[in-house]
């Protein structure tokens, strides 16, 4: 038993340095992607909210009229990448439900980059 307890402290001494690993990952992440926080700004939710009206809370792939507005999204027709003109254009704001939003539009997006 002797030995099992000499194993503990080794483990314990690696657990900071994978969290400084995760942390600049992290950072890393959030540096690629600073243009999230836009989506929760009150223009973006504004915008997104017309775009569900003037859609009249149609899918606008599929045509499903979904009445819980939290299963639909305001989907960028042309991918922003971080460009402000276009992530807040009405004209590139599209109503998509949740199953087109998170597996149709997703796939189309990823073969796009291939």
């Amino acid at each position: 038993m002797g030995r099992l307890k000499q194993v503990a402290p080794r483990l314990a001494s690696l657990r900071p340095r994978l969290g400084i690993v995760a942390a600049n990952r992290d950072g890393e992440r959030r540096q690629r992607n600073w243009w999230r926080r836009w989506y929760g700004t009150a223009t973006w939710q504004a915008l997104r909210w017309s775009c569900l009206v003037r859609d009249l809370f149609t899918c606008q792939n599929c045509g499903k009229v979904e009445a819980d507005t939290s299963k639909l999204h305001g989907d960028h027709i042309i991918a922003h990448r971080g460009d402000r003109d276009l992530f807040f254009d009405p004209g590139n704001v599209q109503t998509l439900c949740e199953h087109c939003h998170n597996a149709i539009k997703q796939r189309e997006e990823s073969n796009a980059w291939r």
